[in-house]
């Protein structure tokens, strides 16, 4: 399990149980190319801690008080594009996975899940590959039955970007629209190029108006 990376991929716990968060640091340090940011026992601290420590992935348990995971996970996807969130809970049902992956997470796993296995979700996800645990797939399958319309899991964030892109406005024209970095902007046009299926602003631009994501 030991590697020598060059750059360890910075992982934030986010869980309202001290030893939740002490087991999976536990996990995290058998590996090398993993290295603890830090921890949050809310929501709302997670938001808190991402400002300050701009992790790469953050691990976020879906069921807290005061805050949930999935609304932790919206705010920070649309806070920090760059963040990856992966849902890690010790609960399956399709409300809360769709939740979860409707706010932005790129995983949904159960506190179950081995070392190893979690060593690979936290790989795929620093690579932008989604990971799904069996039982959060299946929880889905009755939902399979009945497609999500195109551009059901864009944030509101996005849906702004999206929108303003329908103007004909640039990047940088966007970025002094929303009062935020260019590179914001970029990170967020790629994210709605992704969750739309279409290789250009363009196609992407013709798919909203096609069904009516922005006016």
């Amino acid at each position: 399990m030991k590697t020598s990376p060059t750059k360890p991929i910075r992982v934030m716990l986010v869980d309202d149980h001290t030893m939740v968060r002490r087991g999976l640091t536990a996990f995290l340090k058998a590996f090398d190319e993993l290295e603890v940011a830090g921890e949050a026992e809310s929501g709302q601290a997670a938001i808190e801690l991402c400002a300050k420590l701009k992790p790469d992935i953050v691990l976020m348990d879906m069921v807290m008080p005061d805050m949930n995971g999935a609304t932790a996970t919206r705010t920070i996807r649309e806070k920090f594009p760059d963040v990856q969130v992966i849902a890690l809970t010790s609960f399956n049902e399709e409300a809360l996975v769709k939740s979860a992956l409707e706010a932005g997470a790129i995983g949904y796993l159960l506190k179950d899940v081995s070392a190893e296995d979690l060593f690979k979700a936290i790989r795929a996800a620093q690579a932008g590959q989604a990971t799904l645990s069996p039982a959060a797939a299946q929880a889905l399958v009755p939902a399979a039955t009945h497609p999500p319309a195109p551009g059901f899991d864009l944030t509101e964030r996005e849906r702004a970007v999206l929108a303003l892109m329908a103007e004909g406005l640039n990047n940088t024209q966007i970025a002094g629209k929303l009062v935020v970095r260019p590179s914001t902007i970029k990170a967020h046009v790629s994210n709605i190029l992704s969750k739309l299926g279409v290789s250009s602003r363009t196609e992407a631009v013709a798919l909203a108006l096609r069904h009516k994501l922005v006016n």
